[in-house]
């Protein structure tokens, strides 16, 4: 948390997630055209916010992008705000994903677990259940199967796809089409990578929704870091988290 608060202290390198928060995915030339310092300057503020989780960068080619990572401030506000006002910080997260208009969202964690211990949270649908809005997902987890996500609270599936790739317990890539709505199904299938690494006696998570199209329904993407801070609190803990939204199948 020291190293999110510091990043977050300096008017320059919130300006720098203000960017990304308008247009994610930039390379450092287009955000240094957009602030009044020197390449060098821009690079060292978004190393800090790199070092403390706020971005991720991925290689595309010859380019660097940049990638806004919010799962650092939903625990923020796991940890204090939901206590004291959750009903109005609810309405805000869900202005800020109204707001946003990407084709690809990446979101980081790091996790005091192992991975075959994370791979089963990911994959068992009682273990998922209760971190993520009360939905298991049942598959056979064998490249090209079905999954769905079901819950006994709602009598369909509240979303489906295919397993692209299964990689025990390093790399899972899912085709992704949600159902809990008309306005959603109409989005069409998207895609989710969840990639596992071991980092000493951590596991840094990463999670990818791509394949969206412009101007796609932020529900889509919208509740990961809920889920992803519900599954550390989960794992190190043992506890689960209650965030807004997050009992709506439980």
């Amino acid at each position: 948390m020291d190293a999110v608060f510091r990043a977050l202290a300096d008017p320059t390198r919130r300006s720098l997630l203000d960017e990304l928060f308008k247009e994610d995915g930039q390379t450092l030339s287009a955000l240094q055209e957009r602030l009044p310092m020197t390449r060098f300057g821009v690079m060292k503020h978004l190393r800090v916010l790199e070092e403390a989780g706020l971005i991720v960068t991925r290689r595309r080619g010859r380019e660097k992008l940049h990638f806004l990572n919010a799962v650092p401030i939903r625990l923020v506000h796991d940890r204090w705000v939901s206590k004291y006002a959750e009903p109005w910080a609810a309405t805000l997260s869900e202005l800020k994903r109204r707001l946003e208009d990407t084709m690809e969202k990446v979101f980081e964690i790091y996790i005091k677990t192992t991975p075959e211990r994370l791979w089963e949270a990911i994959t068992n649908p009682e273990l998922r259940r209760k971190y993520s809005f009360g939905v298991g997902v049942i598959s056979d987890w064998t490249p090209g199967s079905r999954y769905e996500g079901r819950t006994p609270k709602a009598p369909s599936s509240i979303f489906e796809g295919e397993n692209l790739e299964v990689d025990p317990p390093r790399r899972l890539v899912q085709s992704f089409r949600a159902l809990w709505s008309d306005e959603v199904k109409s989005e069409g299938t998207s895609r989710v990578t969840w990639q596992i690494e071991q980092i000493q006696d951590s596991c840094r998570l990463t999670l990818t929704h791509d394949q969206l199209r412009e101007g796609a329904n932020p529900e889509l993407y919208g509740g990961h870091p809920m889920v992803l801070s519900g599954l550390k609190t989960l794992l190190e803990t043992g506890e689960k988290l209650t965030t807004p939204g997050s009992l709506r199948y439980a």
